[in-house]
């Protein structure tokens, strides 16, 4: 859980300053679970430079309350939270001297925006909290006020969340006590994980085990904590912790778990570490100059049209595709070693088997096949659900290379690449990304698609 904060204040000499206001959002799994925003009366003059920045006077506060007064809401609101902030020393400083004053110790874990958007967009000109959001497409408002720079450090977050493909915030903050009631321990994980869309990741004391997504987060880690089956007994002996991205739409939750396997290799990821599709099919000729379909497993050198998570799945596809294009089955791997494929007496097959159909035809009719399995446009944005209502996700294609995924409310947010590129977490493109948005939008599961 974090507690996303911003702290306005009278300014003055360090450590002699005072709040003059305060938003606080209770954050977690994508929701703002609670908020407290007010106005403080200090027990201090505001600076006049202070007054200018931010539009707080004196006279503003005369009704207010005072740091005490909301001091035990603050305590509860931040409880078992990391404050994050921009410029987070300051906001949590203050955090620290207003209660120091009150004879109380305050101490939370805290994170930096904007250490955080060095780390994971570098090289900007600017870190400044109104540049940056502006820079990536984030809508700010009342800025100086405690309000609209707690909401845009919650967008930005958001958008560090995403981009974070190594899982640094989520590792450094780990809790790694140890239940010792291990059925209480489970059912306590299985009720913190929620019912939506996202990717999961599950921890040992020291990093994580596992990777997977899922339509329904809680239900798949009930799955793997009630199953009996070799993986889960492991993942039971092991399990400290569940963490978990809501990603609101299934064809980031597919995208992000295969980069972040890869990326991470999970010790019980077994199958998905290198490739997620092993089994490929391609194009080459006989000496007669036919196209023959080629399926085997994936070799670096070769080039593919479709590629399969197993042989199984591929020849079952092949068969598929030879009845629909009419293709001769000798010219595959269903080859019955004979003059005449079996299609042929069937009038399936128009005799390529043996040379009766003209090759450049029959070439024609392979062509075709592939060109079905290629993507309608080369340079497009695939749009999908976002993580709420008022959110839209996108996948940006660009020459027909995968560039990675993103979210935005307003549409101006994506009118132009740059906007885009401003947005997006980035991924690898490759064999197993390319199938996997292949797959969905050929399933039909997206929105809609907008060609660039």
């Amino acid at each position: 859980m974090f507690a996303i904060i911003d702290i306005e204040t009278t300014g003055g000499k360090f450590n002699e300053e005072a709040i003059t206001e305060i938003a606080i959002f209770r954050y977690e799994n994508y929701e703002i679970k609670d908020q407290l925003i007010s106005l403080i009366k200090p027990d201090r003059k505001i600076q006049p430079y202070v007054s200018k920045l931010t539009g707080i006077k004196e006279n503003m506060l005369l009704s207010s309350p005072k740091f005490y007064e909301i001091a035990k809401q603050i305590i509860e609101i931040t409880s078992n939270c990391t404050i994050v902030a921009h410029n987070a020393e300051f906001d949590y400083r203050m955090l620290k001297l207003e209660f120091k004053r009150l004879g109380y110790s305050y101490r939370r874990k805290f994170l930096c925006t904007v250490k955080l958007s060095q780390k994971l967009i570098p090289d900007l000109d600017s870190y400044k909290l109104d540049k940056l959001v502006k820079k990536l497409g984030i809508p700010i408002s009342n800025r100086h006020r405690a309000f609209g720079d707690a909401t845009a450090t919650l967008k930005l977050f958001e958008l560090l969340l995403q981009k974070d493909k190594k899982k640094l915030i989520i590792n450094e903050l780990i809790d790694q006590s140890n239940n010792k009631i291990i059925k209480s321990k489970f059912l306590k994980i299985i009720d913190q994980c929620s019912t939506e869309t996202g990717v999961y990741y599950i921890h040992d004391k020291k990093s994580i085990i596992y990777i997977g997504k899922s339509n329904n987060l809680q239900k798949r880690i009930r799955n793997h904590l009630t199953s009996d089956d070799s993986k889960s007994n492991k993942i039971k002996k092991n399990i400290e912790k569940v963490t978990f991205e809501i990603t609101g739409s299934e064809i980031i939750a597919l995208l992000k778990e295969d980069q972040e396997i890869k990326e991470n290799q999970p010790k019980f990821n077994y199958k998905n570490k290198y490739r997620f599709f092993p089994i490929g099919i391609r194009l080459i000729s006989n000496k007669d100059g036919y196209l023959i379909l080629k399926v085997e497993q994936i070799l670096t050198s070769k080039k593919y049209f479709h590629f399969f998570k197993t042989k199984y799945e591929a020849i079952n596809k092949l068969r598929f595709w030879i009845e629909k294009y009419k293709l001769c089955e000798n010219l595959s791997p269903l080859s019955n070693g004979k003059k005449f494929c079996s299609k042929f007496h069937l009038n399936l097959c128009s005799g390529a088997c043996f040379k009766d159909e003209n090759k450049i035809e029959y070439n024609k009719k392979v062509n075709s096949l592939i060109n079905d399995m290629k993507l309608k446009h080369e340079t497009f944005l695939m749009i999908d659900k976002g993580r709420n209502i008022n959110e839209k996700s996108f996948v940006l294609v660009e020459n027909d290379e995968i560039k990675g995924y993103g979210y935005y409310e307003l549409n101006h947010q994506i009118n132009n690449i740059k906007n885009i590129k401003n947005r997006i977490v980035e991924i690898d493109h490759n064999n197993d990304s390319y199938s996997i948005l292949n797959n969905y939008i050929r399933q039909n599961k997206h929105k809609y698609i907008i060609e660039l």
